[in-house]
């Protein structure tokens, strides 16, 4: 994303001049970076992927701080993809698009859905900006190639400060200025800008002091659910301010029925039980970050209580690591090892890791390979693998706390029993709530749905039906369009 200033005398004109020289050049090693292949040096693709959306600290924050200096209120476009209107303001989204994880592909789903949108309803010119997070390279390249090009498109986009809409898309502490070291969100003055919004969430009960303060100073608060709607106003946001913009997911791209099962063989690492695999297998799947949120330890816990190597059954994990290194088999051992688990006579029931890097273009491909997918999570602030996973026609199994009521309801999946209430002890959140799902539900119901996969199938459809009714990408982008929309007329 490029804006510029107009200003008098040469020196402005000189950096106008070296600005663009060096966008100029940016943009061509951007290209390179999207189409650099696998036979490049690791070193220098990463390279190529900071160019092409620089941190903080580079050329380009410095080009931000002179135009938020520049005096001339008159500013006006570089036109480089899309043509100027004066009846049309701009978005400018900036989230961790380079890095994966939630906010990533949330705002990947935001993005492609508005700009496909955009393209029949034009109501606003759409650009992007790295935020949030630092850059993965495996992630970038494993976006499929539309995305990557949709990414050069977007980066391209040129506005005028004070026709901007900005979205910060990331937790608070990124917002500016941020709290550790990333791109500023907004990237100059709040009052540069037509409105400053902030997209975010949480997974506990509350938002702490700090957050709830530059929350309140954003114009507007974009949170993905009604939970957090109520969340974030008990929690001292401004009611008026709190905006409730539901997540999308690509039904398209994840679609089942285009998609062949990935071999689970060429990518699972067998940590528990036999490796010897029976025909027709139920297969339980789970996709998360290696941390105590996550519920982990719940699955593990009822999945190895409930079955044994005498079950017709295999837990797929893929994770990866969160403040962790990534040696999980050890983690798993030692947790059955200091748990007290007895054993079963038919020996464990079978656990695999996977090991590999499963790009994002084969996520479909992993979900068309389970029969069920399960979540015991402790809290959510959406939950992508579960839409991704009810998209694919897959049953669900998930806490019902948090991010998830959104959508999992008794008819689409099955909504897992929450025992208590727990304070969160350690880390960011330390003094927070958040839920203790029930492992005893948690074995009564995968064994439901391993005994009666054609109510598992039934609720799988269903899932699929709502994924497409309420969270397309055609709607989501209506959502987002009328809000975007709002904020314009409450500006003027």
């Amino acid at each position: 994303m490029s804006m510029e200033s107009t200003t008098t005398g040469a020196p402005a004109a000189s950096k106008r001049r070296y600005f663009l020289r060096y966008l100029s050049a940016a943009l061509i090693v951007l290209v390179l970076a999207v189409s650099v292949g696998l036979s490049r040096p690791k070193n220098l693709r990463i390279l190529h992927l900071r160019f092409s959306l620089p941190p903080r600290g580079t050329f380009f924050h410095k080009v931000f701080v002179f135009l938020k200096q520049a005096s001339n209120s008159k500013q006006t476009l570089i036109p480089i993809s899309q043509p100027m209107s004066q009846n049309q303001p701009c978005l400018l989204w900036m989230a961790p698009f380079l890095s994966g994880g939630g906010y990533s592909s949330e705002a990947w789903s935001y993005i492609s859905a508005l700009h496909h949108y955009n393209l029949r309803k034009p109501s606003f010119r759409l650009g992007i900006y790295q935020h949030g997070d630092l850059e993965s390279l495996e992630f970038w390249e494993g976006l499929p190639q539309d995305a990557r090009e949709l990414a050069v498109a977007l980066y391209r986009t040129g506005c005028a400060f004070n026709e901007t809409i900005v979205v910060c898309h990331s937790e608070p502490g990124a917002w500016n200025p941020p709290l550790f070291d990333t791109t500023p969100c907004p990237p100059a003055a709040y009052d540069s800008f037509m409105a400053v919004i902030g997209r975010t969430m949480f997974e506990t009960d509350s938002v702490n002091e700090e957050h709830v303060k530059r929350c309140n100073r954003m114009d507007y608060v974009w949170v993905p659910t009604e939970f957090h709607v109520n969340t974030f106003v008990n929690s001292g946001v401004e009611a008026k301010k709190v905006v409730k913009v539901v997540q999308a997911v690509d039904v398209s791209f994840f679609d089942p029925s285009k998609y062949q099962a990935l071999d689970l063989n060429s990518v699972g690492q067998l940590i528990l039980g036999s490796g010897l695999r029976k025909e027709n297998v139920f297969v339980f799947l789970s996709v998360f970050k290696w941390e105590y949120r996550k519920g982990w330890d719940v699955l593990l816990s009822a999945y190895l209580k409930e079955f044994s190597g005498d079950d017709d059954v295999v837990l797929y994990l893929l994770t990866n690591p969160y403040h962790s290194d990534r040696n999980f088999g050890n983690k798993i051992v030692d947790f059955v090892r200091n748990s007290g688990l007895e054993k079963p006579v038919g020996g464990w029931a079978p656990i695999y890791v996977m090991e590999a890097h499963i790009a994002q273009a084969e996520f479909p491909r992993l979900y068309r390979s389970a029969n069920a997918f399960v979540l015991p999570s402790r809290g959510e602030g959406w939950g992508r693998p579960l839409v991704e996973a009810m998209a694919m026609s897959l049953p669900v199994i998930a806490t019902n706390w948090s991010g998830p009521t959104e959508y999992l309801t008794e008819e689409n999946g099955y909504p897992l029993t929450v025992d208590r209430m727990s304070e969160v002890t350690q880390g960011p959140f330390k003094g927070h709530f958040w839920a203790e799902p029930s492992a005893d539900h948690l074995r009564v119901l995968m064994r439901h749905i391993m005994s009666d996969v054609e109510d598992g199938k039934r609720k799988g459809m269903k899932a699929r039906e709502d994924m497409i009714k309420h969270f397309s990408p055609e709607i989501v982008a209506r959502i987002v369009t009328n809000a975007v929309q709002a904020v314009v007329d409450n500006s003027i």
